[in-house]
This record gives structure tokens, sequence and C-alpha cells, in this order.
């Protein structure tokens, strides 16, 4: 599992028939600082989130372990926005 945020949305029209009705989001990798890394992902969006919203992603076979994914050829889906973030005891993110 790792946090993230949203930075885009990927549409593809042609697919395997199980992903029908999944909205999948560009996700990039944060730092437990909550800072920007290099590292990105696309994940299938299990909870609603949207362009700009920090969340949390599981990866491997627990990306198929939510309602939405169960038994579909996912590897990374969003399965929680964060509403804030601590680190010993600092707050490094609160959402808006």
């Amino acid at each position: 599992m790792f946090l993230g945020k949203v930075i885009g949305t990927v549409v593809a029209s042609q697919k395997e028939a199980t992903l029908d009705g999944l909205k999948f989001l560009v996700v990039r990798r944060l730092t437990i600082d909550g800072d920007d890394t290099n590292g990105y992902v696309v994940a299938a969006d299990a909870v609603g989130a949207g362009i700009d919203e920090v969340v949390m992603v599981a990866t491997g076979s627990s990306a198929r372990q939510t309602r939405l994914t169960d038994k579909r050829p996912c590897d990374a889906v969003i399965m929680a926005i964060v509403n804030t973030l601590e680190v010993d005891g600092e707050e490094k993110y609160r959402k808006e």
C-alpha cells in the first residue's frame, strides 16, 4: 500500500470486458512527508477519487479484494481518500 496524489485520468474505449464500468486514474506516488516522487501508477478507482486528491493505493493481489475489483484483472486500486496524514505527531497533509 502507498500514498499517492491523483494527477490524471485514463480513458480506454477498447478493453477487456471485465474492466467495463471501471474508472482509471493516474496516481503519482508520494513520500511519507507528502512530497512528490517520480513514480506513477494507473489505478482503478473504487472510492470516487478526483484530481489533486491524496489517496491510498493497494497493489498486487490486494488490488483485487475490493467489491469493485473482485475477480477483475487489476494490479492497482484506489481504496481510500486521505483526510489527514500525521507522521511523528506532525500533520503533513489535511484535505481542504
